[in-house]
């Protein structure tokens, strides 16, 4: 794949107070990219240059492609209808209207309503039919689904799909960690201004920390070892856990435990940390 944005050296500070510092990472076409962190981190901030409408001290910047972006919050008049906010950016982008792009993300029902009166969810499908008038190569949203019921993230979500698999480079900035793993290919962490790691969301959560949970459950009472504790879940019997990070060395020793009291085991678990538990201990690390 080839590039779609490359962070340099990326330096940006309001007075003495340095926001972001020495920041590089690239984002490739075609792929879904978030930038994560803690209020603070600078997430915004880093987009806000990469779009342009905010300046940096130094570092480099190379977009390559047109860019539409989807804000966070939107000032948009009250009394301006969809279709009117629509009709409106067309002309600054000197492009014909038509109804496509109403019609696909289902602002034709909703045109004549004033923006004041839309939902949150109506709200989002317009603010991203604006980004998209101009036909972007790279798209940037910023808390893409914040404030929205289930059945409007779902329906956000297969936008940002569709978007995907039409080849588009999507990045975005998010809190929903649900929605993180399941849309994006990479992420980036940010604390304090830099990047604290970049890479696959199956990288973080299975090679990062590498502890995880060996859980077992037996027909009779298993017999507890001073590494275990026991974890009740409304079951007959308990799931007893073991916190390893060597799973096959700790499975076979369960499983030698339980033949030598001749004990059915009826179910053995997994579990790895989830991609919210690791972001939480990288944000939390060295504090």
């Amino acid at each position: 794949m080839s590039v779609a944005i490359v962070v340099e050296d990326l330096v940006k500070k309001y007075g003495n107070n340095t926001v972001i510092q020495q920041l590089s990472f690239s984002a490739m076409k075609g792929e879904i990219f978030a930038l994560l962190g803690a209020n603070g981190a600078g997430k915004t901030t880093t987009l806000e240059c990469i779009e342009g409408i905010r300046k940096y001290n130094s570092g480099k910047i190379v977009v390559n492609g047109k860019i539409g972006v989807q804000l966070q919050i939107s000032s948009l008049p009250g009394n301006m209808t969809a279709l009117e906010a629509y009709r409106l950016f067309c002309k600054w982008n000197k492009i014909k209207t038509d109804n496509t792009l109403l019609n696909s993300f289902g602002i034709t029902e909703i045109k004549n309503k004033q923006y004041r009166t839309l939902s949150a969810g109506q709200k989002r499908r317009l603010h991203l039919v604006l980004a998209l008038i101009n036909n972007p190569d790279i798209i940037i949203l910023d808390e893409p689904t914040a404030g929205l019921d289930v059945e409007g993230r779902v329906s956000l979500h297969s936008e940002i799909r569709k978007l995907k698999a039409a080849g588009k480079t999507i990045i975005m900035a998010s809190h929903d960690m649900a929605e993180v793993e399941s849309l994006c290919d990479r992420i980036a962490i940010m604390k304090e201004g830099k990047i604290a790691f970049i890479g696959t969301v199956g990288e973080l959560t299975n090679t990062y920390f590498d502890e995880s949970k060996l859980c077992i459950r037996t027909r009779n009472p298993f017999p507890t070892r001073e590494f275990m504790y026991s974890k009740p879940n409304g079951l007959e019997q308990d799931y007893f856990t073991v916190k390893t990070t060597e799973i096959g060395d700790a499975l076979l020793e369960l499983l030698t435990i339980a033949k030598e009291i001749d004990n059915d085991i009826i179910d053995v678990k997994i579990e790895h940390a989830s991609l919210e538990q690791r972001f939480m201990e990288i944000a939390k690390e060295g504090r």
